[in-house]
């Protein structure tokens, strides 16, 4: 294996924890933001002939980490990203072995185990290795025809090895090429006909060097994701941390401030027009939160009815917070103290993550988690948070008898 030099000093870890035990099951969920480590043979046999010896494939370091390669590029996956199982002193962010994360992470069979531990009926899977949350790596190399290939074999991969073998366990989101939206439109339209329920964009695009989403532009994605019913998930973080002060610890204030990000992001969103002029575009905020919605929808309110500030407002038949409320989907963690708003956003806006393997992850105990927020809601809106809202947006189906 080829040997590459990072300069990043490699700590001692600790053995990875035992397996837990499985927790009670009290609620049937659908997790709609969980996230995959690509396996090292992802993209074996999967690009043309010409293209596959500079296509990503996994090395290990001079330091003994094992990274992506890509066009002779190095890209590190964070360890940080993995931490399920892993002892709490082993919470870094240095980059990560395949043999430090539980294979969960990296290996279907191994995940839906872990599913079936935390009480996870069904799992929406975020990239989180060699091509970012938003799955943008592929399209801001230089070489357009690697890049496009890349992404085509990426999706060819979750469909094949991580969707197929589990299609009532694991709800199919693609990735797709954001620098072409016309070659990037097809791709979605590709992965829909064969059954992806999902795609996924940074949430800021214009923080990736990308054109904003007020540019015409992304017209070609937005008409794909709303004429096939594709969901478009923008994921907190897809895009970097935000502009931070010098001196700013990055990791801290970067994790505080990722309600802060899915408002400005969905604020954004919800100004471009696209969903006001797509009434069937489905947007779902992921791993963003719901405390900050209210807040939010009481803001568009008063720009409409007192300040006069919202004037720009391209829809005569629906107000801001009304477009809010008919095309955006919010993904809660826990969120205990903002739950009493939910009305004011829509319960059947609110949806339920898991976040395994992260560190913002509730595994194994999102069973308790979900019980200690909402268990006391009624139960027919804790059917909604936890699957109903969750099955309707992504078409995916539930098992025959659902908890409670």
């Amino acid at each position: 294996m080829d040997v590459v030099r990072l300069g990043i000093k490699r700590p001692v870890t600790k053995p990875l924890l035992p397996d837990p035990e499985p927790r009670e099951t009290r609620y049937t969920l659908i997790s709609v933001d969980d996230h995959l480590m690509e396996p090292p043979e992802t993209f074996e046999g999967r690009l043309p002939a010409k293209l596959q010896e500079r296509g990503p494939r996994v090395v290990e370091t001079e330091e003994g980490h094992e990274v992506w390669v890509m066009d002779g590029q190095p890209y590190f996956q964070v360890g940080f990203m993995c931490v399920a199982g892993r002892p709490k002193e082993d919470h870094r962010v240095e980059p990560a072995r395949f043999d430090e994360v539980r294979p969960g992470c990296y290996r279907i069979d191994d995940r839906i185990k872990d599913m079936d531990i935390g009480g996870i009926h069904a799992s929406v899977n975020f990239p989180s290795g060699v091509t970012g949350f938003g799955g943008t790596l592929f399209s801001l190399i230089d070489d357009r025809e690697l890049g496009i290939a890349c992404t085509r074999a990426w999706n060819d991969w979750l469909f094949e090895e991580w969707y197929s073998p589990y299609p009532d366990r694991i709800v199919p989101l693609g990735i797709t090429y954001v620098s072409d939206p016309v070659v990037g439109a097809e791709e979605i339209r590709r992965n829909a006909a064969r059954g992806f329920k999902a795609v996924t964009i940074p949430e800021q695009p214009h923080r990736q060097g990308l054109p904003p989403v007020f540019d015409a532009s992304w017209e070609p994605i937005i008409r794909a994701c709303a004429e096939t019913g594709t969901v478009l998930n923008l994921h907190v973080g897809s895009s970097g941390f935000p502009d931070m002060p010098p001196g700013a610890p990055m990791l801290e204030l970067g994790g505080t401030l990722f309600a802060q990000v899915a408002m400005a992001a969905a604020s954004e969103w919800l100004w471009s027009g696209w969903p006001a002029r797509y009434p069937d575009l489905k947007i779902a905020m992921s791993e963003g939160g719901i405390g900050w919605v209210a807040m939010l929808i009481d803001r568009l309110d008063n720009l409409m009815a007192r300040s006069g500030y919202g004037q720009g407002w391209p829809s005569k038949d629906c107000s801001p917070s009304e477009v809010l409320r008919r095309n955006f989907w919010f993904c809660m963690i826990d969120d205990p103290s903002t739950v009493c708003t939910r009305h004011t956003m829509g319960v059947e806006n609110i949806l339920f993550e898991s976040d395994y393997p992260h560190g913002d992850g509730t595994w194994p105990d999102t069973q308790r988690v979900i019980h200690d927020v909402i268990g006391d809601l009624p139960v027919e809106e804790i059917r909604m948070i936890t699957h109903e809202n969750a099955s309707n947006l992504y078409g995916h189906p539930l098992p025959e008898v659902c908890i409670p």
